[in-house]
């Protein structure tokens, strides 16, 4: 016999979804993966909004397609735009969002919004911090130093953001071997692979 899902026909309503705005610099691959999680009730989530420094990435197109509201943080330089505390308002108060999630995004995160989102904000990282991590630690700059260092294994970390890069408190974290003969792009697709797997776990 088919089972209800939790809460069905038992007159229990369902748990309402958290609303989540995510922060991304490029094509937005942890963002889709995430997006799969929760339409798949892996997850339950929504995106409510998405913020990036880069307008034209791949990612920010990607939710436009989906009428996801887009913020543009930080403005660029002598251009206006949003300051950190008007951030905080149009994403708490504007768009609903309970939680933040970065996922790929390479500028520093406002004290304001750390506060405003303390325990209630996630980052990726692309190495087993507390390796690997600090100011100029992302992308391929931290599969080059984990290349250079000799390290025979490596992952993502998920970990709360506090005001100090990389340093806050450790939620997940999955393993992959670093071969020989390795690139720092065999390093990087190993490591993605575990990225989309854990960030929907947690």
């Amino acid at each position: 016999a088919a089972v209800a899902a939790a809460g069905e026909g038992e007159g229990v309503p369902a748990k309402a979804k958290a609303k989540v705005a995510v922060f991304l610099s490029g094509g937005g691959s942890n963002l889709r993966a995430l997006d799969a999680a929760m339409v798949d009730g892996r997850v339950n989530a929504e995106v409510v909004a998405v913020v990036s420094n880069i307008p034209s990435c791949g990612g920010v197109a990607w939710s436009v397609e989906r009428g996801i509201p887009i913020l543009a943080y930080p403005p660029k330089k002598g251009e206006e735009g949003l300051s950190p505390e008007e951030l905080v308002t149009q994403l708490k108060d504007v768009h609903g969002a309970e939680y933040v999630v970065l996922a790929g995004y390479l500028r520093l995160i406002p004290p304001e919004l750390c506060r405003a989102y303390e325990n209630r904000m996630l980052n990726i990282h692309p190495a087993l911090l507390p390796a690997f991590g600090g100011k100029g630690m992302h992308g391929h700059y931290v599969h080059e130093a984990v290349l250079a260092s000799g390290a025979r294994f490596t992952g993502p970390t998920v970990h709360f953001v506090t005001e100090r890069f990389d340093e806050g408190k450790i939620v997940a974290q999955r393993m992959v071997p670093v071969l020989p003969g390795d690139t720092a792009d065999d390093v990087a697709a190993r490591v993605l692979v575990q990225e989309h797997q854990v960030f929907a776990h947690v």
